[in-house]
């Protein structure tokens, strides 16, 4: 399941006169391995106190966090593969992934969407071709925002199961550990065991493992 409401509907979240108040981010931008989430949140009447940028998180409180904005918010995430990553670039794919989160939750609220804001300095909007809502990007959103907050903490917790379940399938590259970013550990495994079909080719460190 890609996008969640909570038990009580629409009337446990904060929807202004004008409509909904969505907050993206993303997840996984830098990293070698794996794909690239956004998260989107509309938050509950009863959103959980403590949200922050899920960078300044201890993993035991960003998971907690995850949990209880899944519960009582209204929430969808975005995925885009690696190998879309690599046709259409990293940047079109995180302006993709966030379409694809707000979309999901738009079609789920079933109202009008006041406004979306986003982390960061720009927006899909003039970038994919399926952006149709109004769009506000804000830097530093993710530490300012409470929607936005609560869209890094779905986005980052949703990706890290991802690459540690992967991790299972292709054990030499601690992704448990590193979340498919290039740390020494996984620096180490491409050179000795090369690429999976779970890495970023386009990246240059995979491009040149895959050389070798």
């Amino acid at each position: 399941m890609l996008c969640g409401t909570p038990k009580d509907g629409i009337c446990a979240l904060e929807i202004a006169q004008n409509g909904a108040v969505i907050g993206v981010d993303e997840a996984g931008r830098g990293p070698l391995a794996g794909p690239v989430v956004a998260g989107a949140v509309v938050l509950g009447k009863s959103a959980p106190e403590g949200l922050a940028d899920s960078k300044v998180l201890s993993s035991k409180k960003r998971a907690v966090l995850d949990e209880q904005i899944r519960v009582s918010c209204a929430w969808a995430v975005g995925v885009i593969e690696p190998p879309q990553i690599d046709e259409i670039n990293i940047l079109q794919a995180t302006m993709q992934a966030m379409t694809e989160a707000t979309e999901r939750l738009a079609a789920a609220l079933k109202c009008a969407i006041g406004e979306v804001i986003i982390d960061g300095n720009m927006t899909p909007e003039g970038r994919r071709d399926g952006w149709r809502w109004p769009a506000r990007a804000i830097v530093g959103g993710d530490g300012s925002e409470a929607a936005i907050s609560a869209a890094s903490i779905v986005a980052k917790e949703w990706r890290d199961r991802i690459m540690i379940a992967a991790a299972e399938a292709h054990p030499h590259y601690g992704w448990e550990r590193n979340k498919g970013y290039g740390s020494a550990e996984h620096m180490e495994a491409l050179r000795k065991h090369g690429p999976t079909p779970l890495h970023r080719f386009s990246f240059a460190p995979v491009a040149q493992a895959n050389l070798l």
